[in-house]
């Protein structure tokens, strides 16, 4: 509801001036050139972990797929089946990046909703139909993981940096509330059928990605991790592009094809390494949920919108209600980066 709220703000801060375009245009309203490049770096960092992300879940689920799989390279050197497929992972994906243009990749990715479905149908048939059951034990409510559970609960929701480019692209834009709504009660029904489902399965023994607990050899376990695989294959250089782009702008090189290739190469490679470095999905994803998608998704909405429209343009209820969302947001972001670190930290 939170974000759902936030991104309705986000809506009325696009309808001050008919010269906003993206997210960044909004900081830049509420803010100047400060705000632009404030919500800009979040936009870019946020896009580029979960880059990384992605290969790590390409890591994780092809090594899922074909366990056992090593590379020995000789003098003792051993590359275990997760590394090994993270950088066969980024080699297939580093031409996908060089494309200029992205429309087959945006229509594969669109697919996602398809995938959401089918990941739950192979949830709901492993535990029905091959046995797995629904005999998972567990805690119910464990408060120490309370921070890093809500950056990974706001990860789901951090669509907002998007939100203003998918308004602008809709021929009846007064509907953007509606199409928000229908999004936020859809993923929270997807989101909410795995969690339980999961749960009710495996316990506290779930993994990060439910297809790592899914049961070897079945049909329905390798059909959920090739779907799994697919989406991050078509979604990664979607998430990068804006960030070479910008650093092409920067350079001031966006049409020289060199450096164009060069560029992406150069991401691909960094993620790869990050990826081979940081291998815990989990962790990562909440790090980013805490600390960037909390800021996108709750606090710089509700900041530039009462700095675009003044408190005088605002009833008493709705500041109350933005303040205590930037409270709590701020708390979150602060317990859950704290946490999120100190596990990433544990885990090497």
């Amino acid at each position: 509801m939170v974000c759902c709220y936030t991104g309705q703000l986000l809506q009325k801060c696009m309808g001050a001036s008919s010269d906003v375009l993206g997210y960044p245009e909004i900081g830049a309203l509420a803010f100047g050139a400060k705000g632009r490049f404030a919500v800009s770096a979040i936009m870019y960092v946020e896009l580029y972990l979960v880059a990384i992300g992605f290969l790590i879940l390409e890591g994780d689920n092809l090594d899922k797929l074909f366990p056992g799989t090593s590379l020995n390279l000789g003098a003792g050197l051993l590359i275990s089946g997760k590394h090994l497929f993270v950088v066969l992972a980024g080699i297939v994906i580093l031409p996908t990046t060089w494309l200029r243009n992205l429309g087959v990749l945006a229509y594969v990715s669109a697919s996602g909703v398809l995938a959401s479905v089918v990941l739950v149908f192979c949830l709901l048939w492993a535990a029905v139909v091959d046995g797995v059951g629904f005999q998972g034990k567990g805690t119910v409510l464990n408060f120490s993981g309370l921070p890093t559970a809500l950056g990974l609960y706001i990860f789901c929701y951090g669509g907002h940096p998007v939100f203003p480019t998918l308004c602008n692209s809709m021929h009846e834009k007064n509907k953007f509330s509606k199409v928000l709504v229908v999004c936020f009660v859809v993923s929270t029904l997807n989101f909410g059928s795995v969690a339980i489902l999961g749960y009710l399965m495996y316990g506290d023994d779930v993994e990060s990605q439910f297809t790592l607990n899914l049961p070897e050899g079945k049909l329905s376990s390798k059909l959920a991790i090739y779907t799994a695989l697919i989406n991050p294959f078509s979604k990664y250089a979607l998430m990068v592009t804006p960030v070479a782009t910008a650093i092409e702008e920067k350079l001031l090189a966006s049409n020289q094809r060199f450096v164009h290739i060069l560029v992406r190469t150069f991401i691909v490679i960094s993620t790869v390494i990050i990826a081979l470095t940081i291998p815990f999905f989990a962790d990562l994803m909440a790090l980013v949920g805490s600390l960037l998608i909390v800021m996108a998704s709750m606090l710089l909405p509700c900041i530039c919108y009462l700095k675009i429209f003044g408190t005088a343009s605002c009833s008493r209820a709705e500041v109350a209600l933005m303040v205590i969302i930037i409270i709590l947001g701020s708390l979150v972001a602060a317990s859950g980066t704290y946490f999120s670190l100190q596990k990433i930290i544990h885990d090497f």
